[in-house]
């Protein structure tokens, strides 16, 4: 079986070697959606895939991250990413080109961790992330299933190379919830919300 659950956030950006000279040159925004589907075999005690006030903690925290911040390409411009973090209380770096593709990909694979570290509490199945739509317009989007997510040939993503500003990071519930993610710490889903 499977589900559907869909954030929006706010976000900068500038999508360096495009062909659109707007996009490759100048920053610029987009009212972003953000579509998780999740699938699995089985359904919990309340009969469903995953509750979706479960998606409220970790998931929903990762994406609010991007909410009115500037997503930076850590191969771009040296001088250009330390203005842009100088005058950004809330920015993110990540090892890819902020492409609606690259952020299906990389949410995919920061959710795809978050499931496989939860201690599931209600009688979960193996639930698994099965795609991530990113909506960057509402004319396009970007569709990432799995094999998509782990591509080397679409560039490798290793969510060691994102790094959330303080900014960022001081309004988490959790403020090292991003190191415990990373060092694989295993996140314990409440019982009752």
């Amino acid at each position: 079986m499977k589900i559907r659950k869909l954030f929006k956030f706010e976000n900068a950006h500038i999508v360096r070697n495009c062909t659109s000279s707007r996009c490759s040159q100048s920053i610029h925004g987009h009212s972003y959606r953000v579509e998780l589907f999740l699938i699995s075999d089985s359904l919990d005690r309340g009969e469903m895939v995953y509750d979706f006030g479960l998606t409220k903690l970790y998931i929903k925290e990762l994406i609010d991250s991007f909410d009115h911040a500037i997503t930076l390409w850590k191969g771009d411009d040296p001088g250009y990413l330390a203005d842009m973090k100088k005058w950004s209380k809330r920015w993110v770096e990540i090892p890819v080109n902020p492409s609606a593709e690259q952020f299906s990909r990389l949410f995919f694979l920061m959710i795809d961790r978050v499931l496989r570290l939860s201690i599931m509490k209600n009688g979960e199945g193996s639930v698994k992330v099965d795609s991530v739509i990113v909506h960057e317009t509402d004319t396009g989007y970007a569709l990432c299933e799995r094999d998509d997510a782990y591509s080397e040939a679409l560039g490798k993503i290793d969510l060691k190379d994102v790094i959330f500003s303080e900014g960022v990071v001081q309004e988490w519930s959790d403020p090292k919830m991003w190191d415990n993610i990373l060092n694989d710490k295993k996140i314990e889903n409440p019982i009752i919300i």
